[in-house]
This record gives structure tokens, C-alpha cells and sequence, in this order.
């Protein structure tokens, strides 16, 4: 396995941040594990919003998961 690096998956994340900015929100990039996990903190209008959970898994992780192969899942961290 061969996990995208940190700069690779914030290139992804610059695509996707315009979205979220939209609203008032924004994500940023914790880490990217060895194990394929990419973990995100949602900011913004996102850290409050009932629907981050669907941008996270709809949005976030969809982009990822169809631009790299080895994630293999995102998650939040606070």
C-alpha cells in the first residue's frame, strides 16, 4: 500500500475547500496514517453545522476515495 502524501491529499482538499467556503466553512488536514485514514478537522460554519457529517462522508471522502486508491477512510478529529 501506498498512501497519498500529506501535500497530494491537500492539493485535493484546495478543490474541494470552495465548496465549503460557499457556506462558511473550511477543512483542514490532521494527518495521513499508514493505514490509509485521512483525518480532517472541519472548520468554520462546518464545526456546528447538523449536516457536516453528510460533508464529510458525501463530499470530503468521496473526493478522496475516488482520487486515491489506498485511503481508505476519512475521519474528523476536534
Amino acid at each position: 500500500m501506498s498512501v497519498p502524501s500529506p501535500d497530494l491529499v491537500n492539493k485535493s482538499l484546495e478543490r474541494i475547500r470552495p465548496y465549503l467556503a460557499v457556506d462558511g466553512g473550511d477543512v483542514e488536514l490532521v494527518r495521513v496514517t499508514d493505514e490509509g485514514i485521512v483525518e480532517v478537522r472541519l472548520m468554520g460554519s462546518c464545526t456546528e453545522c447538523p449536516m457536516s457529517i453528510m460533508t464529510l462522508r458525501a463530499g470530503i471522502e468521496r473526493a478522496l476515495l475516488l482520487e486515491f486508491q489506498d485511503v481508505k477512510r476519512i475521519e474528523q478529529v476536534r
